[in-house]
Parts: C-alpha cells; structure tokens; sequence
C-alpha cells in the first residue's frame, strides 16, 4: 500500500479504517501483476465539495458531482474513490484491462472485493455512474448522516 493511500485512509471516519486497510491489502494481493490499488479521495471538506459542485455550472468544465456540499458520503468519511497505479507511476481508471492476465479485469477484481465488504460501487448505479467510487453500505444517506451529531475531530458519532 503506497503512502498517498495511506493518508487517504486515515482521514476516513474512525470506524472503516481498518476495514479499508484490509480492503486494498486483500485488492493488492489479488492483483499479481503490474496494478496496484490507489485512493484518490476520500473524506472531502464541505468546502471541497462545492468547489467540485460548481465545475460544469458556475465555473469551466464538464460536471463531475450532483452533491452539493453535505450531499455526498465524501464529507462523512464513508466513501472513496480509486485508480490502479500501473507499474508504480502510471494512474488508470480503465475498467477493462487486465493488467495481471488472469482473464478477470483488474478493476472488477477490486469491485468484488469491495462489496465482499459491504461497499456499493458507484459503477452499479443507474445514473449518474461513478466508475472510481465505493462507498459503505448502511452509511450512504447523507439526509441520515447530515443529522447526526459530531466528535471533536468532526467525525458523525455513530
């Protein structure tokens, strides 16, 4: 597991961090070859959020989220979102390549191994597909997360 994804982990909510170390360790060792699994983001600010809202309506460029700012797993800790890092220094989102040639697509690889552990890919959904995003079932309503108080590290108490 590289450093930038072990940043990423632990700013996710307390409670999935180990769990997610587990994930990419189980992803990593699934995919003998050439890709290994990166977390491109993970908990984003309020803050962040909007900027990324306003890409494609307020601001140049194409949309990139429907979420505005409280709106998205991001801004709870219980959502990431992934590349494959080929050979150490190249990112890819191809979800079709299969870098380690077992006939299985590395990218689906990590989907299944994702929801073994109870995490939705974004891909499943019916609009609005999110290829780089999983987030944790049970703790994907903002409408529920938004109401719940917070710990002093700003962390929803569970």
């Amino acid at each position: 597991m590289d450093a930038i994804t072990t940043k990423r982990i632990e700013k996710l909510h307390p409670s999935v961090r180990n769990e997610m170390k587990k994930i990419i360790e189980n992803c990593n060792a699934s995919l003998t070859g050439k890709a290994q699994v990166r977390i491109t983001q993970s908990l984003r600010t309020f803050e962040e959020q909007d900027v990324l809202y306003q890409q494609g309506r307020t601001k140049p460029g194409k949309k990139i989220t429907n979420a505005k700012a409280g709106q998205s797993i991001h801004n709870y800790g219980f959502a990431v979102d992934i590349c494959l890092i080929i050979d150490g220094n190249m990112a890819s989102w191809d979800t079709a390549k299969d870098w380690d040639n077992d006939q299985i697509a590395d990218w689906y690889e990590c989907v299944k191994i994702f929801a073994i552990h109870g995490w939705e890919w974004g891909g499943n959904w019916k609009t609005f597909k999110d290829l780089p995003h999983f987030e944790k079932r049970g703790y994907n309503s903002w409408q529920k997360l938004s109401k719940l108080k917070r710990d002093e590290n700003n962390y929803v108490i569970l």
